[in-house]
């Protein structure tokens, strides 16, 4: 038995509650939820004489939940979150399971999409639901089993995997530069490009080769690689890229290294997923599939 079933309030009740705190009256959440004002109110009383508490302070004209019950729908918001999830999960693939993947945009277009239909190929009975994001996120708050990581390990509250290490290049389209391609010292004058998430990198890749980065503050910033590309593409400015992206555009002399220098790791690429909870099997098969690709690439 989980609990004693008094604990344990109806999920009407608690979508009630959950309303009225994010609404602010009875009345727009009872048109949320398509009931009555009188009927919400019903839920929220039944509510308290359940659990034995008070929900609501009912001493002002605004709705407002009392300090223990703010502290008890902190934990019961993602629950109801969760239970809505696995929901559409069991809706979408009643005969198997669902894995849901943060991907970083370039990342993910450019190393992972291509070798995804191997993994479909083995695992027809899983889902695979794919989202961008560009920077860590809380597990118990967005709704993902797993999520594409890179850096270091500096995300809590997680389990990693190591998919790769990334290394950069220095590139830019030809005759951008006034000089002859040379030593990383001919770059401190030339137009920079920079991405949002690693504001440091140049910094970073000038520190590398004993020198101080320029103090220009200028310089064109991205959000995401594949703008980033195309603006250097365009001869924008001289970018740090990954190598997997300008591999092909280097050798059909669309971008030229910036400098004669070897290639610099900032970072690296991991899976990660919330420590602490159990794994579903979606992603033990990923995990697994994973680890063939990781020692195919070494």
């Amino acid at each position: 038995m989980i609990s004693p079933r008094r604990f344990l309030p109806s999920i009407s009740s608690l979508l009630a509650l959950e309303a009225v705190d994010r609404l602010g009256s009875a009345t727009a959440a009872a048109a949320e939820l398509s009931l009555t004002q009188g009927a919400i109110s019903r839920q929220l009383k039944a509510m308290e004489e359940q659990l034995g508490v008070e929900l609501i302070d009912r001493r002002q004209l605004r709705l407002t939940l009392t300090p223990g019950a703010r502290d008890y729908l902190a934990v019961a918001r993602p629950a109801l979150l969760q239970l809505a999830q696995a929901g559409v999960k069991l809706g979408t693939n009643p005969g198997g399971g669902t894995l849901a993947l943060s991907i970083l945009p370039a990342f993910g277009m450019h190393w992972l999409a291509p070798r995804l239909n191997d993994f479909a190929r083995l695992h027809p009975e899983i889902a695979v639901n794919l989202s961008t994001r560009l920077r860590p996120f809380d597990f118990a708050v967005d709704p993902f089993d797993a999520a594409i990581h890179f850096g270091r390990r500096d995300w809590p509250g997680v389990e990693y995997m190591p998919i790769m290490t990334e290394v950069v290049l220095p590139v830019c389209a030809p005759g951008v530069l006034s000089h002859d391609v040379g030593a990383p010292g001919n770059l401190a004058n030339a137009p920079l490009l920079h991405l949002d998430t690693r504001p440091e990198a140049w910094a970073q890749w000038f520190a590398n080769h004993g020198l101080t980065p320029p103090v220009t503050g200028g310089g064109i910033r991205f959000d995401q690689f594949s703008t980033m590309v195309q603006a250097t593409l365009y001869g924008l400015g001289v970018s740090l890229l990954p190598s997997y992206l300008v591999e092909h555009e280097i050798e059909r002399g669309r971008l030229i290294e910036a400098c004669n220098t070897a290639p610099l790791s900032l970072g690296k690429y991991f899976l990660v997923w919330p420590s602490g909870r159990p794994v579903p099997a979606p992603l033990r098969a990923f995990r697994n599939w994973l680890e063939t690709q990781i020692d195919g690439e070494t």
